[in-house]
């Protein structure tokens, strides 16, 4: 807000929301008050209408990591818990990752009451503990619960193993006393069925009546928890002789519930090693740094002792302890853990350094420049975790689906166990009908089974068959891998959501400046209209006595001189060129009097040399200065590709200064690449057009895709141009002067953040100053997603498949268990199984590599 009429608009836009009681806004202390509501609109609302407004409402996000979830339908509990507290305006649970980031406003946020949601909603947060040093030292909520499901399979394992004995004698490969010391094979088999309830099955009862009560919902607990109940309820009353039946389920009940618990371990397994990649990056952190004193003196310390300012020595083979600058000596970097690139780079005085990076070879001496929790390491990990929290859009069709999908899970399992008991021979004709399966038991007709006990198999089958589990993680597992091969090979990417996007890019433009070229201009000529001079000092140099200068000048010397005064005053590339190539050459530059920045065209100066204009030809004619006599020398520079620029001294046109950026030696390799991958390729610059074209052409980009002499503020309406034809826009730019543009485009991908991942313009961040890395952003997102839509596929073949297998009596329930055991734990292998792959190379399924050249 920056003046009273915004505190009116603040509260008129609140005062328009229902449920809005009282609104008002201090400009001030910068704070509003609102008072609403929550049955009539939340806080997520208010928040969306004071941005609509054109102001931004403070909110900051955390992530807490959550145990106890066992499907898609949990983290939507414990979605809806969170977000019912005061204070918090948006929550995402990630299932795959065990985590919920919640988006909340700081001045009114109570994260005991946060906890205790997600106690009451049956679940196990982790708060902070300060005792812990780091959190790279942390166990994760996925090793937790390995451990826990490991203890399960193996006591469970203890207890179960005698049920193969029964299963022996089942098939007639032994045959079983009725009676060991006097007791009844039965209540034996009633023993340790009651003790595997108590243990592994009261981890499912206690998770449904959780899901049920607190929740109003059914979850994959409900689904093993009734099928488990059904079978050991069934045994029990023929144990007693309360119903009559065949024989009994303990041993279908025990391996149900062990195939299960052992799924579980497998699963939660298979998560640890999903984060283990982007956990082992917080662990490559050093534990100590050599702090180099004022004296010249030496100590070692704690990284947490590590202020920003401190001098620290890397050694040859040690870990550089923080991001920094390079004050003392040269060597090579190894840089692959944050940008996946072998080859170290150099450094020297004066460059970049990140923390955690291996220095190769010579000593250097850094200093430190960021710390603790705003080290680019620390970075990274915030974004990817706060990426893996935000699903692409197919992710929302899916939890649809699974909200539905138990009940109807349970209404089917019930519906068919009815039939099955109204009409057991027409069933028993069709399910004769279906190859390969044959009806547990012979079905429920002469020499097979009881009915009612067919139909409780029937029950307990088709409701263990069914899996949620595989539909929850299809999406998030898959995600939460790509990201993480995406940070440890540099590439940022802000949300999973833009995973998706990038998939479906079919136009990439590139800004020219930082992006196609290095960004860094070096003077290469300078023109007196009198005569041509070059940089280098060759040619004509006519001697004048200049008397608003102390020396002699020539008149190469002149023009640069007056341009450089000029432009010291000026932040932009070409300015520092000029400045850098006057100084070069030894000249006296003066101190401007006044100094104004004509936004893409030039500047204007007044300095010793007199009223001086630098810049293009318009900003020339609208002085009232033609630019004529420079045509011939403008427009052979800018065939070179090099950027020129008039320079006139008192509404007099002196000369012409030109600069020149080298083109990234893997620009040329890009752009041929994304051409052949069938996507059209524009670049968009402020430079002129002849300078433009001459850099398309060197790196291959068509002429017709080029959009030069565009100022900043217009950047943005060109890509808005692409995207109303009908393109799918991936802008790629510094993220500095190109923010517009970047938040427009459909994807906005930022180059070269070395050690700042915090670009908020993009929805990608690149580690590198290398366009190369823009392959990896789209392979990245189309082997991601690729192995979304696998999971998807199996998991929703599988269900569709067994369900009607189990429904029709053709699946024993203790298979149905292992089936559904089996079903989530194929998805996280699936996903899992990519993490090696680099994304240097097009990601092809393993079914269609044999058919590749």
């Amino acid at each position: 807000m920056s003046c009273a009429t915004c505190v009116g608009n603040v509260e008129d836009a609140l005062g328009s929301l229902a449920g809005i009681s009282d609104a008002s806004a201090n400009f001030a202390t910068d704070e509003g008050t609102v008072t609403y509501d929550p049955e009539q609109v939340s806080l997520a609302e208010i928040y969306e209408t004071i941005e609509a407004a054109g102001y931004q409402p403070e909110r900051k996000r955390q992530t807490i990591e959550v145990g106890g979830m066992s499907c898609a339908s949990c983290s939507e509990a414990v979605a809806s818990a969170v977000s019912s507290v005061p204070g918090v305006i948006d929550a995402t649970v990630n299932f795959a990752a065990d985590e919920a980031t919640i988006e909340y406003n700081p001045a009114d946020i109570d994260f005991e009451a946060v906890y205790a949601a997600i106690e009451s909603a049956g679940y196990e947060p982790v708060r902070p503990d300060s005792d812990e040093s780091s959190e790279g030292d942390r166990e994760s909520v996925a090793q937790r619960e390995m451990t826990k499901q490991w203890r399960l399979v193996v006591g469970g394992g203890a207890l179960t193993v005698p049920f193969l004995f029964v299963m022996a004698d089942m098939f007639g490969l032994l045959a079983l006393p009725e009676a060991i010391a006097g007791v009844n094979i039965g209540w034996i088999e009633f023993a340790l069925a009651t003790a595997l309830m108590a243990t592994l099955g009261r981890e499912f009862i206690v998770g449904a009546y959780h899901a049920a009560v607190n929740n109003g919902q059914a979850n994959m607990d409900t689904l093993v928890a009734m099928g488990t109940s059904v079978g050991y309820v069934y045994s029990v009353a023929v144990l007693l002789d309360a119903i009559a039946g065949s024989g009994l389920y303990f041993e279908a009940v025990a391996f149900i519930l062990w195939f299960i618990t052992l799924g579980n371990y497998l699963e939660a397994r298979s998560k640890a090693q999903a984060s283990d990649a982007l956990r082992s990056l917080l662990e490559l952190e050093a534990e100590e740094a050599t702090i180099v004193h004022e004296d010249g003196s030496e100590s070692v310390v704690p990284l947490e002792d590590v202020q920003v300012g401190d001098r620290l020595k890397v050694r040859p083979g040690e870990r550089i302890p923080t991001d920094g600058v390079v004050r003392e000596g040269d060597s090579a970097v190894d840089e692959s853990m944050l940008t996946g690139e072998s080859v170290p780079v150099e450094k020297e005085p004066g460059d970049e350094v990140v923390g955690s990076t291996i220095n190769e070879n010579g000593v250097l001496v850094v200093e430190a420049t960021k710390v603790g929790s705003e080290t680019a390491i620390q970075q990274i990990v915030k974004r990817v975790k706060e990426a893996q929290a935000r699903q692409p859009d197919i992710q929302r069709l899916v939890d649809r689906i699974s909200a539905y999908f138990v009940p109807a899970v349970i209404v089917n399992a019930i519906a068919w166990a009815i039939l099955w008991s109204l009409f057991p021979a027409q069933l028993s004709a069709v399910a004769e009908l279906v190859p390969v399966f044959a009806m547990v038991g012979g079905g429920p007709v002469a020499g097979g089974v009881p009915l009612i006990e067919f139909s409780m198999v029937v029950l307990a089958s088709a409701i263990l068959i069914a899996c949620p589990c595989a539909l929850g993680l299809a999406t998030p597992a898959a995600t939460m891998v790509g990201s993480t091969i995406a940070a440890t090979n540099g590439v940022l990417f802000k949300g999973s959501d833009v995973l998706e996007k990038a998939r479906e890019i079919d136009t990439i433009v590139f800004d020219k400046t930082g992006t196609l070229t290095h960004g860094e201009l070096e003077l290469t000529d300078v023109v007196a209209l009198d005569g041509d001079v070059r940089a280098d000092g060759a040619g004509a140099a006519l001697t004048a006595d200049d008397d608003r200068t102390d020396r002699p000048l020539d008149d190469e010397s002149f023009v640069l001189a007056a341009a450089a005064s000029a432009e010291q005053s000026s932040e932009h590339p070409l300015a520092k060129s000029i400045v850098a190539g006057a100084r070069e050459r030894d000249l006296e530059l003066d101190d401007a009097e006044s100094f104004e920045n004509v936004p893409g065209h030039g500047i204007r100066a007044t300095t010793g040399f007199g009223e001086t204009l630098v810049g293009n030809r318009k900003l020339m004619r609208d002085n009232g200065i033609d630019p004529t006599p420079a045509v011939d020398a403008l427009e052979r520079l800018e065939s070179e590709g090099k950027t020129a620029m008039l320079v006139a001294v008192d509404d007099t046109l002196v000369g012409v200064v030109a600069s020149a950026d080298s083109v990234r030696e893997s620009a040329k390799q890009t752009v041929a690449a994304l051409r052949d991958r069938g996507q059209s390729v524009y670049m968009l610059t402020g430079d002129n057009e002849r300078t433009a074209r001459a850099v398309a052409k060197s790196v291959g980009i068509d002429p017709a895709n080029v959009r030069a002499e565009v100022l900043p503020e217009d950047k943005a309406d060109v890509i808005d141009e692409i995207q109303s034809g009908g393109g799918r826009v991936m802008m790629v730019g510094d993220g500095v002067n190109d923010a517009p543009a970047l938040t427009t485009a459909q994807v906005g991908v930022a180059i070269g953040s070395g050690t700042d991942v915090a670009i908020e313009s993009a929805d990608v961040t690149l580690m590198r100053d290398d366009p190369a890395d823009v392959l990896k952003v789209i392979r990245i997102s189309e082997a991601t997603i690729a192995k979304v839509r696998q999971n998807l596929f199996w998991a929703l073949a599988y269900n569709a498949t067994l369900i009607p297998v189990a429904s029709l009596g053709l699946l024993n329930p203790a298979l149905a268990g292992l089936a559904m055991a089996a079903s989530s734990v194929s998805v996280m292998s699936n996903s899992l199984a990519f993490r090696r792959w680099d994304p240097h190379t097009d990601y092809h399924p393993i079914v269609l590599r044999p058919f590749r050249k």
